[in-house]
């Protein structure tokens, strides 16, 4: 477990590099240039992750198994929130549903967060925001965090890793829309913009 922390955070670290070196570039480029820099940053990774499913089609419950690709349902979890709840997946079956999974120290997403809060609010969509807990100097950063950008969608405290384990996470952010029957239809790796969950949700049922 240690381990996969370590390796969490390294590539936490290496993301935060790129992160701040385009953040740079940004400064240096043409108003074009920057443009197709943010798209880049925010858009690439998950494009790439979402060619698969256009190969793939809708399943029902009865016929997918659980797992971690399109067209799987997506491994049940529960975890308690900031303010002691608990939360299970399962629960929400019957509405489409956003697991994303970040860290306070992460700049793709502080970047992505305020988009996260906008599609919460203008859509009827289930947020469920899981905190890499075990990777953060203490508690307190998270709830900061939480009141920085006044997120009202339940943050989930991930404190064992368990859940990103399970869900086999590398770089964060990542993010699962998952669809009323529980199947995944769209996983990304990478930070979202408002436009893209947009999208990605209005394709689910």
């Amino acid at each position: 477990m240690k381990k996969a922390m370590i390796i969490i955070v390294i590539v936490g670290m290496f993301g935060w590099a790129v992160y701040d070196l385009a953040f740079q570039a940004n400064h240096t480029s043409s108003p074009d240039m920057n443009k197709g820099i943010e798209q880049g940053e925010r858009g690439s990774d998950s494009d790439k992750v979402n060619d698969t499913s256009n190969d793939k089609e809708n399943k029902t419950t009865s016929e997918a198994a659980v797992g971690l690709n399109i067209g799987d349902i997506a491994p049940d979890f529960q975890l308690q929130t900031l303010e002691g709840e608990n939360v299970k997946l399962s629960d929400y079956r019957g509405q489409r549903v956003m697991v994303n999974f970040w860290a306070t120290w992460c700049p793709p997403c502080r970047a992505e967060m305020p988009d996260m809060e906008k599609f919460y609010q203008n859509k009827d969509v289930v947020v469920l925001a899981v905190n890499l807990t075990q990777t953060e100097s203490n508690l307190q950063q998270v709830k900061d965090f939480v009141n920085e950008f006044t997120l009202t969608f339940p943050i989930l405290l991930d404190k064992e890793s368990k859940v990103a384990t399970n869900y086999e996470i590398r770089p964060i952010p990542s993010s699962f829309m998952i669809d009323s029957n529980g199947i995944i239809q769209y996983k990304a790796l990478g930070a979202l913009n408002y436009e893209r969950m947009i999208q990605e949700f209005e394709k689910m049922k």
